[in-house]
């Protein structure tokens, strides 16, 4: 089945904003990599190593610097504490049930200082979103069905810095205020 026509659009967009927060020879953990970690795919000439994990991933992969796991995002991760550099979730936190716990154990494998980037959809996209995927049908139903919620500065600022204990709360809303790009250190 292909892709809707929107949804490459979209994870380019997304993409522009991440990368320049990604320093050089960094260990980068992906969260929600998709099937074939492109996003990490595209850093890999830029960072020491990359780990991509999500239950979409159809196999364990091993290219050159990048690695995957299939891994349902429901328990502890399988990393050692202060692991990794950066941590990435790019439209993944809304699709998570368990959020806050999920959180505390990205907090728990960062560095000192370890970034965690992140975005999610506004609550302005709510309606936006769903009449793209259920009337226009160019963005993916299963994936607008599949959000939990959608946020706020505010929301994410109490999620990430009150609840988890990141600081550094750095925010701003893009594509027309549609979606949340946050960057927070440990």
């Amino acid at each position: 089945m292909s892709e809707p026509l929107l949804e490459p659009f979209l994870r380019w967009m997304r993409l522009r904003k991440v990368m320049p927060h990604i320093q050089r020879s960094s260990q980068v953990l992906d969260v929600g990599c998709g099937k074939s970690a492109a996003f990490l795919q595209s850093i890999s000439g830029s960072i020491d190593r990359g780990v991509g994990i999500d239950f979409k991933v159809d196999r364990n992969i091993s290219i050159a610097n990048i690695t995957t796991k299939r891994l349902r995002l429901d328990s502890d991760l399988p990393f050692d504490d202060a692991s990794f550099d950066v941590v990435t979730m790019l439209a993944v936190l809304e699709h998570i049930e368990n959020e806050q716990e999920i959180l505390a154990e990205i907090h728990r494998v960062l560095v000192p200082n370890g970034k965690l980037i992140l975005t999610v959809p506004s609550v302005w996209a709510q309606p936006v979103l769903e009449f793209l995927a259920y009337k226009l049908r160019i963005v993916s139903e299963a994936e607008i069905r599949d959000h939990k919620r959608y946020y706020t500065r505010e929301k994410l600022s109490q999620v990430l810095i009150e609840k988890t204990g990141f600081k550094q709360f750095k925010h701003q809303y893009f594509q027309f205020w549609m979606n949340n790009f946050c960057v927070v250190s440990k």
